[in-house]
């Protein structure tokens, strides 16, 4: 399992099961350029080989969500982690 942490001054992260999947919810509560790495991070999804891996939808305020296959969750945690949303991130 993987432990996170994240500035929540900057950012709220919250991540629920969903079947196979699961559901983060990110909303940028800081400056712009966060919502440019979480961007990124969708740039990183949409231009493997694997379709369904992590889908992405944008809100309006600044939120996100992101629907992570099981089986891709620790690359998403280390896409957030590449793209400095992250803090930290250990193996419990």
């Amino acid at each position: 399992m993987l432990t996170y942490t994240y500035n929540d001054k900057e950012i709220e992260i919250s991540e629920t099961a969903n079947g196979n999947d699961v559901d983060f919810r990110i909303r940028v509560i800081g400056e712009g350029s966060l919502d440019t790495r979480i961007k990124e991070i969708q740039h990183d999804f949409n231009h493997n080989h694997v379709v369904t891996d992590v889908l992405f939808y944008a809100y309006m305020n600044h939120e996100y969500q992101f629907i992570v296959r099981q089986d891709f969750y620790a690359d998403f945690i280390l896409s957030l982690m590449k793209h400095r949303l992250l803090i930290s991130v250990t193996w419990n």
